[in-house]
């Protein structure tokens, strides 16, 4: 009788272990079973995805280029619109030069660069049929540019200022100092000619002194940036800084007779 007790109770302690040890898995068999019954649902779904990728490629595709297109339209027609507002305040500004000064002028568009001397000439669409000729100022709101080196009927080209052979007489606009501004064929002018006592200085305003009929008195040609002693030590010159930017005109007025 004890041995059949003890032998069921090992049963029950067994059956009891049994039961713990399924409870305890419980959750792992019901994730994994979950995982199982969900593995042809995503294998479904999967296989839709690419379906529906191929289907949709072309359409996709399609839709892309055209944002695309339309993203570099609306660019173009900012740019177009940034370079119109631009041009617009540069013919403002030339307009109201214009009133204000007292010779007659006309006003011309800078169409290119001569391919025989790109850093020291530019073409504009005026030309003899416009009444331009060979000699005449050209100049912007800022100062003077150049002169008219040749015309033809239709464009004109004009010799800028930082040509070396171009010249004009000048004067320092603060102590009324005279010399002779040439081109250089770079950045900056020279003025030349001046005495040891020359009263200069540094961010003086240089304007042309009118001794001649090609250039009216008092145009802006730049200011002084630095005077340079002579070799034989018994005069100086002067470099000047160009009131205009010679490398980025665009519009030009021409002194009429």
């Amino acid at each position: 009788m004890f041995k059949l007790k003890r032998k069921n109770l090992i049963y029950i302690v067994v059956f009891v272990l049994l039961f713990l040890f399924v409870t305890a898995l419980a959750p792992t068999f019901k994730q994994s079973l979950s995982d199982i019954s969900k593995l042809p649902l995503n294998i479904l779904n999967s296989i839709q995805r690419e379906i529906s990728g191929i289907i949709f490629y072309h359409r996709n595709y399609a839709q892309n280029a055209r944002l695309i297109n339309e993203t570099y339209f609306l660019r173009r027609k900012i740019n177009a619109i940034q370079e119109a507002a631009l041009e617009n305040a540069r013919l403002k500004e030339l307009l109201g030069f214009k009133q204000k000064v007292s010779y007659k002028v006309i006003a011309a568009q800078v169409i290119g660069r001569s391919p025989d001397n790109w850093v020291s000439a530019i073409i504009i669409d005026k030309g003899s049929s416009s009444g331009i000729k060979a000699g005449m100022t050209v100049l912007t709101h800022l100062g003077l540019v150049g002169r008219i080196a040749e015309a033809s009927k239709y464009t004109s080209k004009i010799m800028l200022i930082n040509d070396p052979d171009f010249a004009i007489s000048a004067v320092i606009q603060r102590s009324r100092q005279q010399g002779l501004v040439a081109g250089t064929l770079g950045n900056f002018l020279i003025m030349k000619y001046l005495p040891q006592n020359a009263d200069i200085k540094v961010s003086d305003a240089v304007v042309s002194a009118g001794l001649t009929e090609e250039y009216p008195k008092g145009l802006i040609i730049g200011i002084v940036v630095e005077m340079i002693e002579d070799s034989s030590g018994l005069s100086y010159h002067c470099l000047i800084k160009p009131a205009v930017n010679l490398s980025n005109i665009e519009e030009v007025l021409i002194i009429l007779p």
